[in-house]
């Protein structure tokens, strides 16, 4: 990467990290735009193919999509670029917060806008599904497995790791009979 893209991957990381309220899943729709669809720098499948992995990877979400999407483009120097800059905004509002919560915390402004703040991070989580069902190619036949995930996870209780292991071993087990067809 020349000077100029790391500067822009610093930039687009850094604008995500300070922009974005939510978490991890919530950056990925701005992700998405400004690495696939502005700067042109992955496809569509390649970024969902790093969306698998980073799901995957033990660690903070945003900073594996951060450092994985920086590794695909220059390598470690650019995965900790990308990574670090997704971090430093963060890093410095919670710093600055924690010196001075302590202090308002009960004021009831305070306690109203933390509330305002929940519907919108469910939102802007619930975006990047959507996005990843069109993008993952979610037919007919398909499209009862995330279905069944997320009611074995919530309604049953059963341990996310235990349904991306089973998920894993299943798509591993197709993957090999569908291979050996003609």
């Amino acid at each position: 990467m020349t000077r100029q893209e790391q500067r822009q991957l610093f930039s687009i990381f850094f604008k995500i990290g300070i922009t974005t309220i939510g978490g991890g899943y919530a950056m990925i729709p701005m992700m998405e735009r400004e690495i696939v669809d502005k700067a042109g720098w992955l496809s569509k499948q390649e970024f969902l193919d790093i969306l698998a992995v980073a799901q995957a990877t033990p660690g903070i979400f945003a900073v594996d999509m951060a450092g994985h999407i920086g590794y695909k483009l220059g390598g470690v120097r650019m995965a900790l670029l990308a990574a670090g800059a997704n971090v430093l905004p963060s890093f410095v509002i919670i710093l600055l917060l924690a010196s001075f919560f302590h202090e308002y915390k009960d004021i009831q402004l305070v306690e109203y806008a933390f509330r305002a703040i929940r519907p919108v991070v469910v939102a802007m989580i619930a975006a990047p599904v959507f996005s990843m069902a069109r993008t993952a190619q979610l037919t007919r036949y398909t499209f009862w497995i995330p279905i069944l995930a997320a009611g074995l996870i919530y309604l049953l209780g059963v341990s996310p790791v235990y349904v991306i292991l089973v998920a894993g071993l299943c798509g591993w087990v197709y993957g090999l009979l569908s291979s050996r067809r003609p």
